[in-house]
């Protein structure tokens, strides 16, 4: 019998960003409802027929979703907070308003909370449970698309996200903890059980349960939560109408420390990753095997990167598998979601160039051949002529080494990477030479990317216009935010932005040593998508990158512009990285690159430079004792190197956002920043217990207002959380800015919320000044 092939998940934006496109149009008011449904409805089946054509047996359904599939969960089990219930939206809208807020007619509420999804770029909601009493079954949604893609001739295999998972990544009331008690566990449990049965009886063969918090540390009581859910779970997938069989997908890391339950439990398929947990993932095999009637499904085909798959190297793993049980699936190693649609149309990368890479169309084809060639014998694979050009990928002749790179990294000492004199000195400096004010306002960089900016952007890629038409508009609009900056009373000023297509792409494209694609995008939240580059070679800096507009921005004003740049660990995370070094090479590489443009502003006369590292969590293993030694050691210094030789008035930003910062509080404060600005105002503000708990010795700007929701904050609201943030901060080390960029916002929504802000800052300055 042939091996089964499965994919976890499969991209559902499209191959051009249709549903983006579809979805973004019905909120500016373009489009219908009905015709965003319709959409939804042709991706579903061109994405399911592509993997027909691919030889995929086991297909997802229910991967689909229009915002968030954690959204979704909490949707499909009634975890919908009143608030939003009394809206009286449709579903729709409904999931929408949970999603990004909701300001109009029926009332005013925030969005849910936003974080990252383990160790990657893609951002979860975080579902809010307000009592055990709501949790019911109350969406059609995954049996809907499970009848649709019947209707197509394709028995599907439905995918949800597994309730130990959800209940894990979920919060109760007004962001407290969750209290996981019998009442909660057999409400989640009875939804599970329901919908194992709605399945059985709609003719499913396979019920793919997604559980990669599994993957993290544990204690007693997680898996007691485990246990306690499946036992009311596992048996329901047996019943008078038939049978379904229940797999336990895991991914981004390995269960060594929880496989003997997990296989004491019974699943019918187990689903391991093998690129990111290989080594803990194959020692639990051979210590603890595979229980009888259970396939393991081998995730070898990487979802994270979109280099090729080396199938002897995968053929190795399935054999490991094999020799422990001849039950093996071969798989993904996580859902492809994380990598670009395909790399149709991609032809600007040349052929030498693409053969070496494969988005997730292609990665369907390796998937298939991997199980086609897991079936042959020795003599069979070695007379293989798609394997025998597969290895000629692998040979090492890829990448010529830039000598004057390596020659520089390796003469790095233990000075290059400490700043002095020491921070506390650093800012008794600063606030003398810079002279700003209590409770300083400023933004986080970048201010909304309009369809005009864009179409000019456009017509200078196309040569419909010349480079000087093209840098005259740059400069009225920096003329334009500069001068309403200065109106609205900011402190600290930035000039926008509007040269930069991406935070990321723009500084590789001043770089040595990256590639970019034309249509390689990936979901990062909702609708949003990034476009990462391509790290292929070694990386160095030609010539400066930012300077002109920031020193063109620093003319037209006496306050202070900040320079703007992006961090090494940020870019190194935003990019497809190589896989022919390792990571902490390539990031000391792209710090020596941004050291030289921060030495480059700071001769330019720019006196305040930020140098963001939203990504800096994004990567932290999920192995708390692999925290350091994997990766902090490395990355936090990175940082260090990269401002370590400007002088002690010059102060250093940095920005962080959408992730858990608590655990690491004291190594974001060993990055040795001046300021740091955090997301926290869709976070609720939690970041400030680590900050008052650590002695945090940076000054920063928890945001005080969320940017990716098109709600206007009012100043009161404002003031209120500044009171928050006084009451376990002092104010002497506070900064007032929004959560993040501005970019994606649209003007409407911008400088009134701005000028909230501002507002709420004088207001609170003036009352603090005042009892002084």
């Amino acid at each position: 019998m042939p091996r089964i092939a499965s994919v976890i998940g499969f991209p559902r934006i499209g191959a051009d960003r249709e549903l983006k496109k579809a979805i973004e149009g019905y909120w500016k008011g373009r489009r219908e409802l009905d015709e965003v449904r319709s959409t939804a409805r042709e991706l579903r089946e061109r994405h399911w027929r592509i993997q027909v054509g691919h030889d995929i047996d086991l297909i997802a359904s229910n991967d689909f979703s229009y915002y968030d599939r954690m959204l979704d969960t909490a949707i499909l089990l009634g975890a919908i907070p009143e608030r939003y219930r009394r809206l009286g939206l449709d579903a729709e809208d409904t999931l929408f308003a949970m999603g990004r807020g909701y300001q109009g007619p029926r009332g005013d509420v925030t969005a849910l909370p936003m974080k990252k999804w383990f160790t990657t770029n893609y951002h979860y909601l975080v579902p809010e449970i307000e009592e055990p009493a709501q949790i019911r079954l109350n969406s059609e949604k995954p049996f809907e698309e499970f009848t649709e893609a019947k209707a197509l001739g394709l028995v599907s295999k439905p995918v949800l996200i597994g309730p130990y998972t959800f209940l894990k990544l979920a919060r109760g009331p007004q962001g407290g903890a969750l209290d996981y008690d019998a009442g909660l566990i057999d409400a989640v449990a009875s939804v599970y059980v329901e919908v194992l049965r709605r399945f059985i009886g709609l003719g499913a063969q396979w019920l793919q349960l997604d559980e990669p918090y599994l993957v993290l540390d544990k204690d007693e009581g997680d898996m007691a939560l485990f246990r306690s859910l499946y036992s009311r779970i596992l048996p329901a997938r047996t019943s008078a109408h038939g049978s379904l069989k229940v797999l336990l997908q895991t991914y981004f890391g390995h269960v060594g420390d929880c496989y003997e339950t997990l296989a004491l439990l019974g699943f019918d398929g187990i689903g391991l990753d093998l690129v990111e947990g290989r080594e803990g993932n194959l020692s639990a095999l051979e210590r603890y095997g595979v229980s009888e009637g259970t396939t393991i499904f081998a995730g070898v085909v990487n979802g994270r990167n979109i280099w090729r798959n080396d199938y002897a190297a995968s053929l190795g793993l399935v054999d490991a598998v094999g020799r422990i049980t001849p039950d093996v699936a071969v798989s993904t190693s996580c859902s492809l979601l994380h990598v670009p649609f395909s790399l149709e149309g991609e032809d600007g990368l040349g052929e030498p160039v693409r053969r070496h890479f494969a988005f997730a169309v292609e990665k369907l084809g390796e998937l298939r051949r991997i199980a086609e060639l897991a079936d042959q014998d020795e003599a069979g694979l070695r007379a293989d002529k798609a394997l025998a050009a597969n290895q000629s990928l692998f040979d090492g002749s890829r990448v010529r080494r830039d000598q004057a790179v390596v020659e520089r990294l390796a003469a790095l000492r233990p000075s290059d990477f400490t700043r002095h004199p020491a921070r506390a000195e650093r800012r008794t400096i600063q606030r003398e030479e810079l002279g700003l004010p209590l409770l300083p306002t400023t933004t986080i960089g970048s201010f909304p990317q309009t369809a005009r900016v864009r179409a000019e952007r456009a017509r200078l890629r196309k040569r419909e216009i010349g480079q000087e038409d093209y840098d005259r508009f740059i400069a009225g609009r920096i003329d334009s935010v500069i001068a309403e900056q200065e109106r609205i009373g900011l402190d600290v000023l930035v000039h926008g932005e509007f040269e930069r297509n991406d935070m990321v792409e723009y500084f590789g494209q001043r770089l040595k040593g990256f590639l970019f694609t034309r249509n390689a995008w990936v979901q990062s939240y909702g609708t949003r998508c990034v476009k990462p580059p391509i790290i292929w070679g070694d990386v160095s800096r030609p010539g400066p990158m930012t300077v002109r507009w920031s020193s063109y921005a620093q003319s037209k004003t006496d306050r202070m512009v900040k320079g703007m740049l992006t961090g090494p660990v940020t870019i190194l995370n935003w990019s497809w990285p190589r896989e022919d070094i390792g990571r902490k090479e390539q990031t000391e590489q792209l710090a020596l690159a941004i050291r030289d443009e921060v030495e480059d502003l700071e001769a330019a006369g720019i006196r305040i430079i930020q140098i963001d590292e939203a990504a800096l969590r994004e990567k932290l293993p999920l192995r708390r004792s692999d925290w350091h030694r994997a990766y902090l050691d490395w990355a936090v210094p990175a940082f260090r190197l990269v401002h370590s030789g400007v002088r002690p008035g010059t102060q250093i930003h940095t920005h962080m956002c959408y992730s858990e910062f608590n655990d690491i509080i004291r190594d974001i404060d060993a990055m040795d920043a001046d300021v740091i600005s955090f997301e926290a105002s869709r976070s609720d503000l939690t970041v400030l217990d680590a900050i008052q708990a650590a002695h945090f010795e940076t000054e920063a700007g928890p945001g005080v207002y969320d940017i990716h929701s098109p709600r206007i904050p009012s100043q009161e609201e404002i003031e209120e959380r500044i009171g928050q943030i006084l009451h376990k901060m002092d104010a002497a080390k506070v900064w007032i800015n929004p959560d993040c960029g501005l970019k994606t916002r649209g003007e409407a929504e911008t400088w009134p919320s701005l000028e909230h802000m501002v507002a709420a800052a004088r207001y609170v300055r003036a009352r603090l000044e005042g009892a002084c």
